[in-house]
């Protein structure tokens, strides 16, 4: 075991982990953030995503000991009264189905909006494409983007 200092949500911690331990498990096991969900473990379905210095990333795959002080954002630090555009639009469209991937979902997504404020269906769909939602619900997945953009583009988002 090591001990490895981590920047996450803005704050400072230490978790004593093997320097092979994926962050998800760092993140749920250790620190009790279980808003980041394990899916496949191979970094392909998204469930496990966060943001690495603002950039989405699958933290199944990510060790615990390539980090560094890279600035982790889970979905816990994106907003911690749940009042980001994309989590209003989430409760107000009633998005997801079983809610597994939509932590994923929602971080993929930030990144998105903030690439592209008011992204068009295809800009949407190349973003989140590799985001895997079991119960399908990408149309909504996709109409709770837009209606982000809109609610930020507003000035709607709750702070």
């Amino acid at each position: 075991m090591s001990t490895y200092t981590l920047n996450i949500n803005g704050k400072t911690q230490a978790v004593d982990v093997e320097p092979d331990t994926p962050l998800l498990w760092a993140l749920r096991d250790t620190l009790g953030l279980v808003g980041s969900k394990y899916g496949c473990g191979l970094g392909q379905c998204g469930a496990c995503t966060v943001h690495l210095d603002g950039v989405p990333t699958r933290s199944c795959v990510l060790p615990v000991s390539s980090l560094g002080k890279q600035k982790i954002t889970t979905i816990e630090g994106l907003d911690p009264k749940a009042s980001h555009p994309l989590q209003q639009a989430w409760q107000e469209l009633d998005v997801p189905q079983c809610g597994y991937c939509q932590a994923g979902q929602i971080m993929t997504a930030c990144h998105l909006l903030k690439q592209h404020p008011k992204p068009s269906d295809a800009q949407i769909d190349e973003a989140m494409a590799g985001n895997l939602c079991r119960c399908a619900t990408y149309t909504r997945i996709r109409a709770g983007i837009h209606r982000a953009a809109k609610i930020a583009a507003n000035g709607k988002g709750k702070k």
